[in-house]
This record gives structure tokens, sequence and C-alpha cells, in this order.
């Protein structure tokens, strides 16, 4: 299954966590039933993964959190906020350029229609 392939699977796993829990409960929430509704759209996640940096040869494992992989392909960044603001979205292109993933999603549960709240991002990704 190709990125594209788990996207669509991803928007609709969401979309249905959205509509069964509704907007503005925390991120954890969203992330914990999430990757169950993941499993039940026959995908493989995992949350909280750690990506360490790599700055100037020297690798800190204290790098940052991915809120979720989905197929070792797709990141996943959620929030649960009134509006995505510019630096939401450049915080998902940093977490592409630094896992070397291709494709992410900005996901805002907070929005009262999650379509609203979809933001997908690429890192060299070829439709």
């Amino acid at each position: 299954m190709n990125e594209n392939e788990i996207g669509t699977r991803i928007i609709e796993a969401a979309i249905s966590v959205h509509r069964e829990l509704g907007p503005g409960l925390l991120e954890t929430v969203y992330e914990v039933v999430l990757s169950r509704e993941l499993a039940n759209h026959g995908l493989k996640s995992e949350r909280q993964i750690p990506v360490p940096i790599i700055y100037k040869g020297v690798t800190f494992d204290e790098g940052f959190r991915a809120d979720i992989i989905v197929e070792k392909k797709v990141l996943l960044e959620l929030k649960s906020v009134e509006r995505i603001i510019p630096a939401h979205k450049k915080q998902v292109q940093t977490y592409l350029k630094l896992t070397g993933l291709k494709l992410g999603y900005l996901l805002n549960f907070g929005e009262d229609v999650l379509k609203s709240g979809i933001t997908r991002c690429v890192n060299g990704l070829e439709d």
C-alpha cells in the first residue's frame, strides 16, 4: 500500500472518530481512539514515536515525539485547537524532513467539521 492509499484510510478513520466523539477533547484522547480506529481500518500505527535529531553530525535522542506514524510511511500530527496557525504546518513539514517520510497530515480535532481541520503535507511525494 502506498502513502496515498494509506492517507485515504487515515482520513476515513479520523472522520469516523470526530463524528463519534465531537470536537474539543484533549489531543491524547483522539490519539488513543484514532489508533484503535486505524487498526479497524487495517492499518498498523505507532504512537509517540521518539525521533532523534542529527545536528552537525551529532545525534540527539531528545529530538521530538511523532504523535502517530502509520505503516511506517505516514506521519500524523494531532491538534485540538480553535484554529491552525502557520507554525503548526511548518512543524509537520519539519517533522517530515527529519523523519524522511514523504506524507504527513495535520489533523485538528478542534474544528466543528473535521474536513476543515485536515491539512495534507508532503515531502517529495509523487502523486
